[in-house]
């Protein structure tokens, strides 16, 4: 075959250091949006960027010119090092080590996105730990709970 034809879809999570509440609303839309220009710099189009003001949550379809791990560090160190120049209180902002990553059915797509925009209606009712724990068990995936959280 001569072409390369991939369509990755997938549904990444990631806390801030601690579950720290710091993404207030004034720097929410903005950080957002700097997600998805480093998504886009990267090649990996975002589809749905939200979250809370301890996480984050990003849909997108993952280029093949790049590994998951490169995304996420680029994605993490720099977003993070523009969040430190947004507010004084901020200059502590840190994302956690880890991050859960899912592949999504092209089917799904649409469910995934309308998940990530209804985040903050969602966390009236859940925090982010029993959130990420029922997307964990969705999956099927088995965690030591020593270790999930830094």
């Amino acid at each position: 075959m001569s072409q390369s034809l991939v369509q990755n879809y997938l549904h990444i999570i990631w806390s801030t250091k601690y579950r720290q509440h710091l993404v207030h609303p004034p720097f929410e839309a903005d950080l957002h949006a700097y997600l998805g220009g480093i998504c886009n710099r990267l090649e990996c189009r975002p589809i749905k960027i939200g979250g809370f003001t301890d996480h984050v949550h990003l849909l997108c379809c993952l280029s093949k010119k790049i590994t998951l791990i490169k995304l996420l560090e680029e994605v993490k160190c720099h977003s993070s090092k523009w969040m430190k120049t947004k507010d004084d209180s901020l200059k502590n902002f840190y994302w956690q080590d880890g991050y859960g990553a899912f592949s999504v059915s092209p089917r799904e797509v649409d469910v995934v996105s309308n998940y990530i925009a209804n985040q903050h209606e969602h966390h009236r009712k859940t925090d982010f730990k029993d959130e990420y724990r029922g997307i964990l068990r969705q999956y099927g995936v088995e965690w030591d709970e020593r270790y999930v959280w830094d």
